[in-house]
């Protein structure tokens, strides 16, 4: 494929940038995976992480200018996928390029945020159980005392900055959405559903067998169509009718 396209990759709740490194080695060279990395995290550790979603989101937009040029496409996966979602707004409200796709992943739609999902989680024991909960986080962060206060730091922020979303009832965004879920996460399959009323043209929604963190369960077949969906969109198929895989 001639046409190459940035994908920047905001991480989930707890990560940093890392998490999409090998992204780098796995897509096709057409995809330039740009990892973004945020404060209190990775290379930027030694800064405070963020604890309002509006805040985050404009910082992003700034700080990613320039990669938000051209043909690029956002992704992000469980509160990656908010924060992808809030800067595609934030894009177009500022009158900035849009992405060319918004890929969502592990989340419930803005519309559809369970506002219960974070209350009381705001003490280690919580923050652990839920790290437990939802797997993908190394042993070896458990069993690190300075690992682990790392990860709940981070954790208890990005908590809070998912608390604090506030869906606006914003007009479907003009771009192609494309959603990828796990059949076995706890998020119901109505509030992932729910993202086609954010679509304002081209909308799809892959399944996948496994929990959460189906993205590392099936890494192989979730990349595969991440390519296949970027690839219908660099193509110019940006018209299709809804569809469901």
């Amino acid at each position: 494929m001639e046409t190459s396209v940035s994908l920047l990759c905001l991480p989930c709740a707890g990560a940093s940038a890392t998490m999409y490194l090998r992204w780098r080695r796995l897509l096709p060279g057409w995809i330039r995976v740009v990892p973004v990395e945020l404060p209190g995290r990775g290379s930027r550790s030694a800064e405070s992480p963020l604890r309002n979603f509006d805040s985050l989101v404009v910082q992003v937009c700034a700080e990613q200018a320039e990669a938000m040029r051209g043909n690029f496409a956002i992704f992000g996966h469980s509160m990656g996928a908010l924060l992808a979602y809030g800067i595609a707004c934030r894009l177009r409200a500022m009158g900035r390029e849009l992405p060319v796709a918004l890929l969502a992943s592990g989340s419930s739609a803005p519309s559809r945020r369970d506002p219960a999902r974070f209350a009381g989680k705001t003490d280690d024991a919580s923050l652990i159980a839920d790290l437990r909960k939802q797997g993908g986080t190394p042993e070896e962060v458990f069993a690190s005392a300075e690992l682990m206060r790392i990860t709940l730091d981070v954790l208890g922020a990005d908590y809070r900055v998912c608390e604090g979303f506030r869906h606006a009832d914003e007009a479907p965004l003009p771009v192609p959405l494309h959603v990828f879920a796990g059949r076995d996460d706890d998020i119901e399959a109505e509030r992932i559903h729910a993202w086609s009323a954010e679509a304002g043209g081209v909308f799809t929604l892959d399944w996948f067998d496994g929990g959460h963190f189906f993205i590392r369960q099936q890494e192989a077949a979730f990349l595969a169509a991440l390519s296949q969906r970027l690839g219908q969109v660099v193509a110019g198929d940006r018209h299709a009718t809804h569809a469901l895989a």
